[in-house]
């Protein structure tokens, strides 16, 4: 189950990751696929992978909120 969620979370990032310049929505989902990453690091005991998809995550969400005002 727990690999899974990781699996999940790299296929989220790396697809939304591909379609941001399509829309500021695949910037959420990245935002997510990265929270999602960090929850699974957690999980499995990875302090150093948690902590960077933890600021990714908080990253993308800052982006999210700048090109949202843009719209």
């Amino acid at each position: 189950m727990i690999t899974q969620l990781g699996l999940v979370a790299v296929i989220i990032m790396v697809s939304s990751y591909a379609l941001e310049s399509r829309h500021s929505v695949f910037v959420l989902t990245f935002a997510i696929g990265c929270a999602l990453a960090a929850i699974y690091a957690w999980l499995i005991g990875s302090m150093p992978f948690f902590i960077a998809e933890g600021i990714w995550s908080l990253i993308a969400i800052r982006r999210w909120l700048g090109a949202r005002q843009k719209s």
